[in-house]
């Protein structure tokens, strides 16, 4: 799936006033407008397999969003692309519950936005360096994100990240996947497992 078109009314926004530069009255109207637009770019691509916009565009459209939420938390929408990963299942398919989120991965564009991710993790595990951390980068591959659940051993249901708590039931689908096995000689793994990627 590549994004490759970009909207009309979307054109031109990404050279937008710089966030630091924004007012309380700029900033809320930014998020509405973003909030609206990544609602509808992700209707797009994950339920209509449509995208108007490239990979690149589509992020630096979240990341706007995020680093004027992180000047004005106060201003956080309920709607925000933030507080939302994908969409909502398509109905075509089953539905299944995550007994755990499926959560999103996070981008990093530059030196800063790392230094910022540094400085999350060290608040996050109370340290005060992340010396001695093991870390992996890698270029960002768009995909799909799956969950595989196994009860003795045997494949039992493959389902989507969906909207991280509710995913569409793949299971068929994955089935036909020859990398995928249908079956694990247990090694020690806890019954039931899930293996997400």
């Amino acid at each position: 799936m590549s994004k490759t078109k970009i909207k009309k009314k979307d054109q031109g926004r990404l050279e937008a006033k710089p966030v630091e530069a924004l007012d309380e009255a700029e900033a809320s109207a930014e998020l509405a407008r973003l909030a609206a637009a990544l609602g509808h770019h992700d209707e797009l691509y994950y339920r209509k397999d449509e995208p108007e916009v490239s990979d690149a565009e589509y992020d630096a459209l979240r990341a706007r969003n995020d680093a004027i939420e992180a000047r004005f938390p106060h201003l956080v929408r309920d709607d925000s692309p933030s507080l939302r990963i994908g969409a909502a299942p398509v109905e075509a398919f089953g539905k299944v519950q995550h007994r755990v989120p499926m959560l999103s991965l996070g981008n990093v564009f530059d030196e800063e936005g790392l230094r910022d991710f540094l400085d999350r993790i060290k608040r996050f595990l109370g340290l005060d360096t992340t010396e001695g951390l093991a870390f992996t980068a890698e270029p960002k591959i768009d995909g799909l994100s799956i969950t595989l659940r196994y009860e003795n051993g045997k494949l039992i249901q493959g389902a989507t990240r969906g909207d991280g708590y509710e995913g569409e039931n793949v299971t068929a689908n994955v089935r036909t996947i020859e990398d995928i096995p249908k079956a694990i000689k247990s090694r020690g793994f806890p019954d039931p497992f899930e293996l997400r990627g």
